[in-house]
């Protein structure tokens, strides 16, 4: 939700990524993970951001709180609410890491059937009639392919199962 206000609220102030992020004195790419969601700004830069867009912190959070003077409970409720952010940005990551093991290790197990049923070919291919243009065409695809995967599997292969190390965090 705050990806999305804070996108509303500069659209509807007229000011691009650019200009915005001028004002607040960071890269425009800033404001682009912002809107994007894949980041949200400290609290300070929040508080910026919404004297910026002329808005409250709360009203930009999305919650439409009345204003009131105790403005230590809004700190609270601010800080509250960037920790359930941050905490929903952790299981994302989380989640994104965890997805690029599972596609890692079905890459290593599609390189080892590729080696298994390259093997079980055992380059039948090769004894073909080569006089017959189809049998020919054939033959030679199935041959580049073969000296293709052969040649980079292995190096697609060990770097798959670096990637699977390197996804593993220490606890």
């Amino acid at each position: 939700m705050l990806n999305e206000n804070i996108k509303n609220l500069r659209k509807a102030k007229g000011l691009s990524q650019e200009e915005l992020a001028n004002r607040l004195n960071v890269v425009r790419q800033t404001i682009s993970k912002w809107e994007k969601g894949l980041s949200v700004p400290d609290s300070s830069m929040l508080i910026s951001l919404a004297n910026e867009l002329d808005t409250s912190v709360s009203i930009l959070l999305g919650e439409t709180v009345p204003e009131h003077d105790l403005k230590e409970t809004d700190l609270k409720s601010i800080s509250e609410k960037l920790e359930s952010i941050n905490l929903q940005f952790a299981k994302r990551s989380r989640m994104r890491i965890r997805l690029i093991r599972y596609l890692l290790l079905a890459l290593c197990v599609l390189i080892a059937v590729g080696f298994i049923a390259f093997a079980a070919m055992h380059g039948e291919y090769l004894d073909w009639d080569y006089s017959n243009p189809e049998y020919a065409v054939a033959g030679t695809i199935l041959h580049g392919v073969e000296f293709l995967f052969v040649r980079l599997a292995p190096f697609v292969f060990i770097g798959s199962i670096i990637g699977i190390i390197f996804t593993y965090k220490k606890r």
